[in-house]
């Protein structure tokens, strides 16, 4: 069974860390009382806590050992905090001890859940919390007193883990927007070079057989005159506009763009022949030519660009020397009247 992901962890890796570590360390503790004995007439029994002891430090290497993708699909981090909750409501209502210190445990649940679950779950575990609260109060307490008192904890522990999902949620969504900004290019939207360069470096350690790996790199012929004639704003749309056709000529699937820098972009082909690489390199050259530029006074001027392709049929082996012939190639294509492509004799 495979949990739904509103109610799966944020981040699983540190879900498992924090998740063995807590369990650790109410293991230890536990083991303290159950070793100097109980303090007061109510507390669980020497066998009890044993047994608790037990089973944390089960669980606990659970966590630490397991797969946390594996933990994470089976719902392994917001049932930790809905069975450690109803665990420790069942044990203190049925030893007695409802005490506050009983009870603080409840916040270490939904502290939890807010910073490592997903905001449904994290609200779940807190849900779960507040009501397990109520039940230990109504369990200990006169009902007049237990009324008030979990009206102030619940408001508490709702507070404690909306304020604190949100405030998580909102850190969350600060850093995927930054690494948006790293992953893509702010002009024309295609990916930064690293992006780029990791999945180049994944084509060193391709599964299985395929056709291999092309380097397509392009640049827009007389592009400083662009510049110079109609304005660098006239340039920034010139890149604009053929990374918007280079898009619609790729597919996502087997294919990849990045802007290198200036004018200079490169489309990675996965699992592509020599032969293929060149075609849908000249029906790129096409598409360019068949989608002009309109300007800012409103005439068209119609783009053109050189192309230069390396490829290797077997796994990357290096990278530079990809770049390199598939560089070479590209300034062969300009040398020989731009508006053309040129294919790397050589892959690296």
């Amino acid at each position: 069974m495979t949990f739904p992901e509103p109610l799966r962890a944020r981040e699983p890796r540190a879900a498992a860390r924090t998740a063995g570590g807590v369990l650790a360390v109410c293991a230890l503790m536990l083991t303290v009382v159950a070793v100097l004995g109980p303090s007061g007439p109510h507390d669980a029994t020497p066998t009890v806590m044993w047994a608790s002891v037990a089973g944390l430090v089960v669980v606990a290497a659970a966590f630490t050992r397991l797969p946390p993708e594996r933990l994470d699909r089976a719902g392994a981090f917001v049932l930790l905090g809905i069975t450690g909750v109803t665990v420790l409501c069942l044990l203190a209502v049925g030893s007695g001890s409802t005490s506050t210190r009983t009870q603080a445990f409840l916040v270490f649940a939904v502290l939890y859940a807010g910073f490592h679950i997903r905001a449904a779950g994290a609200l779940l575990v807190t849900a779960v919390a507040v009501a397990a609260g109520v039940v230990m109060l109504f369990a200990s307490q006169p009902v007049t007193s237990a009324a008030t008192d979990s009206l102030f904890f619940g408001s508490m522990l709702t507070v404690l883990g909306v304020l604190l999902t949100h405030a998580v949620g909102k850190q969350e969504r600060l850093v995927a927007a930054l690494q948006q900004q790293a992953d893509v290019d702010a002009l024309t939207g295609l990916v930064a070079r690293r992006v780029f360069d990791e999945a180049l470096e994944e084509r060193r350690h391709a599964p299985g057989p395929d056709a291999g790996t092309a380097l397509l790199l392009l640049d827009i012929d007389r592009f400083k005159m662009i510049n110079d004639v109609h304005g660098h704003l006239a340039g920034d749309d010139a890149l604009v506009h053929l990374s918007d056709v280079i898009r619609r000529q790729i597919r996502s699937v087997d294919a990849l763009a990045s802007r290198l820098g200036g004018d200079e972009v490169a489309v990675l082909l996965r699992d592509c022949s020599r032969e293929v690489a060149a075609r849908r390199a000249e029906e790129l050259l096409d598409a360019v030519r068949r989608a002009p530029l309109r300007l800012p006074d409103g005439t068209h001027h119609v783009l053109s660009v050189s192309v230069g392709v390396s490829h290797v049929p077997d796994a990357v082996a290096d990278l530079r020397e990809l770049y390199s012939s598939a560089d070479i190639a590209l300034y062969t294509a300009k040398r020989g009247g731009r508006g053309r492509v040129e294919v790397a004799l050589t892959g690296a």
